[in-house]
């Protein structure tokens, strides 16, 4: 009985140990979704022009994607394998739909801007992915899915941000929406160059509010990567 008692305490220790702590771990930078599994791109594209939309969108796909591999790690052993993605699609709908709603009710002028890519979470690689890789599979727990589901979704997050940022900075100025430099004299913000002699060179560089530029900066990001960490070098 003590022995009993005694292996179920060392199992609760352990419900949050290398395991679970190697699923929030490993998205954020060598499984990264968008920089190593090279999904989500779509999206990376075109909402990383500001720091805030992107924000927006970081937050509801961390939401979709563990609440999406809960529900389904729940629900595994009752669904058919014929229709499982059928049943995938309906879970994220129904999630997205919520966002929808939230967002709709709480922001409407983010929702305006973000209606679009919002809906096309349910078609989003990454949620797809992780709930056919890993919360249909029995060797996984649903709090080890839902893990799964959150390091996933902060590590598409947290790149979109870290590109918008770049985006927003040096293409319009500005960071959140609050401007840093300005090339217009009598603008509100922290600096104008128009007013410092030697900044009036300075201009926006317009090529970071196209959607290519994004490309570049998330290529980047991935020679980066791979130039710290050798072993994500692909030698095939």
């Amino acid at each position: 009985m003590a022995e009993n008692t005694a292996v179920k305490e060392k199992e609760a220790a352990v419900s949050f140990g290398a395991t679970e702590k190697k699923l929030l771990k490993d998205p954020l930078s060598d499984n990264n979704p968008i920089t190593i599994q090279v999904l989500g791109i779509c999206s990376a594209l075109a909402v990383t022009t500001q720091v805030v939309p992107s924000f927006i969108l970081a937050i509801a796909v961390v939401f979709v994607t563990a609440s999406a591999n809960l529900t389904i790690s729940l629900l595994r052993s009752s669904i058919p394998k014929e229709i499982r993605m059928i049943v995938q699609l309906v879970v994220i709908a129904t999630l997205v739909t919520v966002v929808e709603l939230v967002l709709k009710a709480a922001d409407f002028n983010s929702y305006k801007q973000l209606s679009v890519f919002i809906g096309l979470i349910i078609t989003n690689c990454i949620v797809m992915g992780r709930l056919e890789a890993f919360a249909m599979s029995d060797k996984n727990k649903p709090w080890q899915a839902f893990l799964d589901g959150i390091g996933n979704g902060l590590g598409y997050g947290w790149i979109i941000i870290a590109v918008a940022v770049l985006r927003e900075f040096f293409g319009s100025g500005s960071l959140a929406g609050f401007q840093i430099i300005s090339t217009d004299s009598g603008t509100n913000a922290l600096i104008n160059t128009a007013d410092i002699s030697w900044l009036s060179w300075y201009a926006h560089n317009n090529l970071m509010v196209l959607p290519a530029s994004a490309l570049f900066v998330i290529g980047i990001f991935i020679w980066i990567q791979r130039s710290m960490n050798k072993k994500l070098v692909d030698i095939s």
